[in-house]
């Protein structure tokens, strides 16, 4: 078969899909993208130039939605190039989030398109307004809606949708639930799973040594930001670090903003929230690394005596299966997507997101009681094999693909 994958950042959610397509030797895949990341055997890379575009004229509401006409356009110049050489896709499997597949229905009128749907933009009862401490001005409600102009346009394209949980389907007005399958992220239960050894021995990740004497509690996310409850974490390490003198927190993300606002008055969350405990925090027991390699991210899981994992109701990161998968003892937000894969007191131990309180004496909680944190985990990881396991995943993604293709 000939498949042909988009994605701004290759190879990104479709890392497991295009490896397990490639392995069987048997099929033609072009990956249209704009970043070049390493290469994968099997896989040819076409790039195209992120567009300079000029908003001069444009309504500040429809710049988001100009932009990915702008990328649609030097998609499909790409894809007409591939075409003009010979290729023609039984299929085409992308996101939708930035507007690159809007196009390709004029280039191949003939594909059926597998899209990605991640997110449909609400101003209730989801990440808008959640938080009292960022209150969301009604005067961009506006805004909000003109944010799902893509989702809007893709989902008029033939073919169908997927997403990877129940809550981001959810998000979908009802007649559009009906053209987009759930279909979950797996993971790789051979590199993430429980490693019981790693606590025996003293090991360094980046310039981070750590001790097996020393307690180890761990917050991961893509960005430090409050869309994934860094304030509300920060908060809580004045009385987790008091309590216990034996307790190194490891915190990873990059001083970037993946979703919502910078700090009005400048700098980084990192930097805002330092400056507002100042003198509460003893940092010479606080490590930030920006980023890790995969194998290094997955040993530190599995080295935690205790992992937080916060999120406003948004998309769900990937970290979270993988602490799950391996294991770790799991503090977590109390919200709906943690709650689709996740149950108080089974298999993580729920704190209110907005309570810096709460969230520490979850923490002392799991540290101080062992034997609920390794039934926590245990439980945990048992979860992960059932729901995530990355082969099922794959079967049901082949499942799919045959379906749509008809």
């Amino acid at each position: 078969m000939r498949y042909l994958f988009v994605h701004q950042s290759f190879p990104a959610q479709y890392y497991h899909l295009v490896k397990h397509l490639a392995r069987q030797g048997k099929h033609d895949i072009i990956f249209i993208t704009s970043q070049k990341k390493a290469e994968i055997e099997g896989v040819r890379q076409i790039y195209y130039g992120i567009p300079s575009v000029s908003y001069e004229g444009v309504h500040p509401y429809a710049k988001e939605f100009n932009h990915a006409l702008w990328r649609a356009d030097a998609v499909a110049a790409v894809a007409q190039s591939i075409k003009n050489l010979g290729f023609i896709p039984d299929i085409i499997i992308g996101h939708h989030g930035w507007g690159e597949l809007l196009r390709l229905i004029d280039v191949f009128p003939d594909a059926p398109i597998l899209g990605y749907f991640e997110f449909y933009y609400s101003i209730l009862g989801q990440d808008v307004n959640f938080d009292p401490e960022f209150p969301f001005d009604m005067k961009l409600a506006g805004y909000v809606r003109t944010k799902n102009a893509i989702n809007l346009q893709a989902l008029t394209l033939p073919g169908w949708g997927q997403t990877p949980t129940l809550f981001q389907k959810e998000t979908y007005p009802e007649w559009a639930q009906q053209k987009i399958d759930l279909l979950r992220e797996g993971v790789n239960l051979g590199l993430c799973r429980p490693d019981p050894n790693c606590k025996k021995s003293p090991f360094d990740l980046e310039d981070v040594h750590i001790s097996p004497k020393e307690k180890i509690v761990t917050y991961v996310a893509r960005s430090l930001e409050p869309y994934r409850g860094f304030h509300s974490f920060m908060r809580a390490l004045p009385a987790l670090l008091k309590a216990r003198p034996d307790v190194r927190v490891i915190i990873v993300g990059r001083d970037t903003v993946s979703y919502g606002m910078p700090p009005k008055d400048g700098g980084t969350w990192r930097e805002k929230m330092l400056k507002e405990l100042e003198g509460r925090l003893d940092l010479t027991r606080i490590d930030f690394i920006h980023w890790l390699p995969y194998d290094g991210l997955i040993k530190l899981l599995q080295r935690s005596d205790a992992h937080v994992y916060l999120t406003y109701p948004f998309v769900l990161s990937w970290s979270l299966r993988e602490a799950m998968a391996v294991g770790c003892p799991l503090i977590v937000g109390d919200t709906t997507p943690v709650r689709e894969f996740l149950e108080d007191d089974k298999t993580a131990y729920f704190v209110p997101f907005l309570e810096p309180d709460k969230i520490a004496e979850g923490v002392m909680e799991l540290l101080e009681n062992e034997p609920l944190a390794q039934r926590l985990g245990a439980k945990a990881h048992k979860e992960a094999c059932a729901v995530l396991d990355v082969k099922k995943y794959l079967r049901e993604y082949e499942r799919l693909i045959a379906r749509v293709i008809g």
